[in-house]
């Protein structure tokens, strides 16, 4: 257990930092008035397809080729998930957002697809930097990140009408480092399926992923039945099966699975200074456990178009507020969504049963 304590401090020395949630608290206050406390411990897990390094350098080509990605400046938060723990206990939620949701941003003070606040507003911020005559690669880096975080989590305020307490996110790099360091997931599929666009290619059944192939699994839209909703559901049921097989194999006693996690880790996660590696593992026992219920916003419609020709998702602001604070009562309010319950595998509120199907891992779409 000693050995265990000290690799676990290791972790936390190891990770990134950002002051991003304590500067949308309160440089956000004038435009997004931060929710008062509101009955849970809400973290947002973030991960994006940035092609850089912690500080901004690009990723080889060889490794962009094991991403099944090309270079690009651009950045996109691919995968929102908002978990929400009650005080005072009981069952939790993780919440998913879908990629192309429309929403307002405060520091732009227009409507953007969500995935885009963060790349929209560190480019912004860095383009300003250097126009102030900033030359530091590695401030510009910081600084531009934690102001596109900053704005990320007061867009999901806005959404949502939580109060975020804590960030967490990895980048596709760190995606494919840490899916490496526990040797793969287990995943299941109703039908064989593939994607140039993504890299997937994928049998029937069930299946390990690691590497560039899990960042393929989780990034696949096209050729699924409801494109990101789909893939929102396999982003769902891989965070469960991952958390399983960490708690349940031998990592905590594997020194060179440690070292790898270690440095993934440092390469690529960034977390809040008040958020603690075990209060994360706290919460994979209960994502592995189903002391979680994986769900997602409800949504208007799918394929709609902004100003600027893009397709979008759109919701009912209101409505969404609503499913979000029931989940802290003990039944979630039924999610309205015409598209969010297509399946069996989803209960009459939106909520993902990951204990219907068989016992090992759920297959999915």
């Amino acid at each position: 257990m000693t050995i265990v304590w000290l690799r676990v401090a290791r972790l936390e020395d190891s990770k990134n930092t950002t002051d991003a949630v304590v500067r949308a608290q309160d440089s956000g206050a004038s435009v997004a008035p931060a929710p008062t406390d509101d009955g849970a411990n809400d973290i947002l897990v973030v991960g994006n397809d940035s092609r850089t390094d912690m500080q901004g350098n690009p990723l080889s080509a060889e490794m962009l080729r094991e991403l099944h990605t090309e270079a690009t400046e651009t950045m996109n938060t691919d995968t929102l998930i908002l978990l929400r723990i009650p005080h005072g206990g009981g069952k939790g939620s993780a919440v998913s957002i879908p990629r192309d949701t429309s929403v307002m941003v405060p520091p732009l003070g227009r409507a953007e697809k969500i995935n885009g606040a963060m790349g929209i507003t560190k480019a912004l911020t860095a383009q300003r930097l250097v126009d102030a005559g900033e030359s530091d690669r590695a401030k510009i880096e910081r600084e531009s990140g934690d102001a596109g975080r900053a704005a990320l989590i007061q867009a999901v305020q806005l959404l949502t009408g939580v109060r975020v307490d804590h960030y967490t996110e990895v980048s596709l790099y760190g995606f494919y480092l840490l899916t490496e360091a526990i040797d793969g997931v287990d995943v299941c599929l109703n039908e064989a399926t593939s994607d140039p666009d993504s890299g997937a290619s994928f049998a029937r059944g069930p299946q390990t992923v690691r590497g560039g192939d899990a960042v393929a699994f989780v990034r696949q839209r096209k050729n699924l039945p409801r494109g990101d909703l789909d893939r929102i559901v396999r982003q769902q049921t891989f965070l469960s099966s991952a958390m399983s097989k960490v708690l349940s194999g031998d990592l905590l006693t594997n020194t060179g699975k440690l070292n790898a996690l270690e440095e993934a880790v440092s390469k690529s996660v960034v977390m809040d200074e008040g958020l603690h590696f075990l209060q994360l593992v706290s919460q994979a026992q209960a994502l592995a456990s189903g002391q979680v219920q994986f769900v997602t916003i409800p949504v208007r419609s799918v394929g709609e178009r902004n100003d600027r020709g893009q397709s979008i998702i759109t919701v009912d602001v209101p409505e969404v507020r609503r499913f979000v604070a029931g989940l802290v009562a003990a039944t979630p309010p039924p999610s309205t969504s015409p598209v969010s319950t297509p399946s069996s595998r989803f209960s009459a509120a939106g909520v993902l049963d990951l204990t219907a199907a068989a016992p090992a891992v759920p297959c999915v779409d």
